[in-house]
C-alpha cells in the first residue's frame, strides 16, 4: 500500500500545474509568512474578504468528501445490521460494534501521526494520496459481503479520510488568524454538513436502485476532489521541511505529553461516545421503534424517495432522511450561532453545547414519536453547533507554530477514543437488550410455548438456534404466534423490555464529560496558553 501510495504521490507531482504550484510556494517561502494576526476581531463581511481562495477550496473540498462519507454513513447501519432489510449483509449488532470500533480508531488515531506528515510533506500531496484511498474502500465495500472484505474496505476508507483530514484542516488552519478563525471554523462545519445534509437524501435514491450504488456513487463523488486540487496554491504549514519521517513521528508523540492536552481530549471524547450515537446507533433504533405511518398520511406531498414501503407497520418516512434534519440545522442555523457565540470563551461554548446535547439524546432515545424524536434531533444539533467547530478551533489557537496540522490531528483522538468505545457499548447493549427482532426472540422463548422443554441459559446470541427461528423471521414468527399486527407487537416489545434505557448510558456519559468540562473551564483560567 505504500509503495502504490508513493508512485500515486510521483504522479502527482508530474501532472501540469500541480509542481508549478509547490514549486512557487516553495521559492516564496522564506518571504512569505502565516496570516497576520489581527488584535481584534472582524466584522462578519470583513472576515468573508478576509478569508483566502485556499480556505474556500479546502472547505469545497471537505464538502465534497462529507457528503460521499455521511451518504455511506448513514445507511450502512441499516446495510450491515438490520435483520429484515433486502439485500443487506444481515451480520449481528456485535459485528456492526466490530466494524464502527475499527473504523473510528483508524480515521481518527492515525490523524495524530498523519497531521505532522501533512505539515512536513505538503498538504496538497496528502489529499492526492487520500482520494484514491478512498475510492478504493468504497469499491471494496460495494463488492465485498463477507465481513473479513467488507472490513477490508472500511480499514481502507478509514484511512484515507485519516489522511484526507490533517490535509485539509491544517490548509485551513494557515489560511486564518484569531481575528476570523472563529466564524471560519463556523463556515467550515456549515459547508461541512452541506455536504452531510445532500449525502442522506442521495443515497436514499441510490439505495432504491441497488445498495451496490450507494457506494460506487460516493466513490464517483469523492473524486472530485482531483479536480479541486488545481484551483488554488499550496499554503505553507511553516514547519521544518528538513525534518525525517522518523523524527516528524517522535515529535508527534512528544507533543501529545502534556496533562491539560490529554485532559481535553478525554473529556470530549465522552461528548463524542454520546453524539456518534446519532448516526450509528439511531438508525436501527428509528428503523425498529418509530413509527411515521401517520405523518406520512398526513403529507400526501411527500416525494415517493423519501418514503420506505418495506416496513409491515405500514409506509414510513427513510432513517436516512428523518435523521437529515441535524445536518439540515447546521447548515439553516450554524453561521449565525457561530456569530453569536463569536466573542464566547471557547471552552465555555464547548461546555454548553455538552448540556445541550445531552438533553436531545435523551429526548430523541426515549420516545416511539417522530415529532418528539424532531425535538431531540434539534436540541441534538444545537449541542453539536456549539461544541463540534469550537473543538477545532480550540486546538488551532493553542497549537505552536509550524504545527497547526499536529495539533488538528490531536483533535480527531476523541472521535476516536469515544466513538469506538460507544461502537462496542451500542453492540453490546442494543444486540441484547435493544434490538426488535431479538427481543422478539427473547419474548418467544421466555413467554410463549415455542421453547417448550428446552433450557435456555441467557444468552440472546443462542436464541436462533434454540427456537429455530432467525433473526430475519423473529418479528413476524412472534406475530403469528400471537395473532397480533406489527404495530401491536412493536408496542408489546416496547412496554415488556423498555429498549429505550440503553440511551441512559450514553447519557451518563455526557454528564460525566460535563462535570470535567465545567472543573477544567475553570482551571483553565490559570493557564494563558489554554484560556481562549
Amino acid at each position: 500500500m505504500i509503495q502504490v501510495c508513493t508512485l500515486l504521490s510521483v504522479w502527482y507531482e508530474g501532472l501540469p500545474g500541480a509542481r508549478a504550484h509547490e514549486e512557487h510556494e516553495m521559492t516564496n517561502a522564506a518571504v512569505s509568512e502565516p496570516a497576520i494576526e489581527a488584535p481584534t476581531k472582524l466584522s462578519f463581511a470583513q472576515t468573508l474578504k478576509s478569508l483566502p481562495r485556499s480556505f474556500w477550496m479546502g472547505c469545497t473540498m471537505e464538502m465534497w468528501e462529507r457528503l460521499a462519507y455521511y451518504g455511506v454513513r448513514v445507511v450502512m447501519p441499516i446495510y450491515i445490521a438490520q435483520a429484515d432489510e433486502p439485500g443487506g449483509l444481515h451480520f449481528s449488532q456485535q459485528d456492526k460494534g466490530t466494524i464502527y470500533m475499527v473504523w473510528a480508531l483508524i480515521q481518527s488515531l492515525l490523524p495524530m501521526v498523519t497531521g505532522g506528515y501533512a505539515d512536513r510533506y505538503g498538504y496538497k500531496r496528502t489529499i492526492f494520496i487520500t482520494v484514491w484511498l478512498k475510492i478504493i474502500g468504497y469499491l471494496l465495500m460495494a463488492t465485498q459481503r463477507s465481513f473479513a472484505g467488507f472490513l477490508l474496505g472500511v480499514v481502507i476508507l478509514a484511512t484515507g479520510t485519516a489522511l484526507f483530514k490533517p490535509g485539509i484542516q491544517g490548509t485551513l488552519a494557515q489560511s486564518m488568524d484569531k481575528s476570523n478563525s472563529s466564524v471560519g471554523w463556523g463556515l467550515f462545519y456549515w459547508l461541512v454538513n452541506v455536504g452531510a445534509a445532500i449525502g442522506p437524501p442521495l443515497a436514499g435514491y441510490l439505495h432504491g436502485k441497488s445498495w451496490s450504488w450507494v457506494f460506487y456513487g460516493c466513490a464517483a463523488i469523492i473524486s472530485l476532489n482531483f479536480l479541486m486540487l488545481f484551483t488554488y496554491k499550496e499554503v505553507d504549514s511553516g514547519a521544518d521541511k528538513t525534518s525525517g519521517a522518523w523524527k516528524v513521528f517522535k515529535d508527534t508523540i512528544k507533543n501529545i505529553w502534556d496533562a491539560r492536552l490529554i485532559t481535553v481530549i478525554l473529556l470530549l471524547s465522552g461528548f463524542w461516545l454520546m453524539m456518534y450515537q446519532l448516526w450509528d446507533l439511531m438508525p436501527n433504533f428509528y428503523t425498529d421503534w418509530i413509527s411515521s405511518t401517520s405523518f406520512v398520511q398526513n403529507n400526501p406531498w411527500l416525494p415517493a424517495s423519501w418514503l420506505d414501503i418495506k416496513d409491515p407497520r405500514g409506509v414510513q418516512l427513510k432513517q436516512e432522511n428523518v435523521l437529515n434534519l441535524n445536518s439540515v440545522s447546521i447548515v439553516l442555523l450554524l453561521v449565525p450561532f457561530s456569530y453569536l457565540v463569536a466573542r464566547m470563551k471557547v471552552l465555555s461554548a464547548m461546555t454548553l453545547g455538552i448540556l445541550v446535547a445531552i438533553f436531545g439524546i435523551l429526548v430523541a432515545g426515549t420516545t416511539t414519536s417522530l415529532y418528539v424524536l424532531f425535538v431531540g434531533i434539534l436540541l441534538f444539533s444545537i449541542g453539536e453547533m456549539l461544541t463540534g467547530p469550537k473543538k477545532s478551533e480550540y486546538f488551532a489557537l493553542i497549537a505552536p507554530k509550524g504545527k497547526k496540522a499536529l495539533y488538528l490531528g490531536y483533535v480527531n483522538i476523541p472521535a476516536a477514543i469515544g466513538p469506538a468505545i460507544g461502537a462496542q457499548m451500542a453492540g453490546i447493549l442494543y444486540g441484547t437488550r435493544g434490538e426488535k427482532a431479538t427481543l422478539a426472540l427473547r419474548y418467544l422463548a421466555e413467554k410463549t410455548d415455542l421453547a417448550k422443554g428446552k433450557a435456555w441459559n441467557g444468552d440472546v446470541a443462542s436464541l436462533s438456534e434454540l427456537l429455530g427461528v432467525s433473526r430475519q423471521q423473529a418479528f413476524r414468527t412472534l406475530q403469528e404466534t400471537l395473532h397480533i399486527d406489527a404495530a401491536e407487537a412493536t408496542r408489546l416489545l416496547w412496554d415488556t423490555y423498555r429498549p429505550y434505557e440503553i440511551w441512559y448510558s450514553f447519557a451518563a456519559i455526557g454528564v460525566a464529560s460535563l462535570v470535567g468540562m465545567l472543573i477544567f473551564s475553570r482551571r483553565s483560567r490559570r493557564w494563558k496558553d489554554l484560556d481562549v
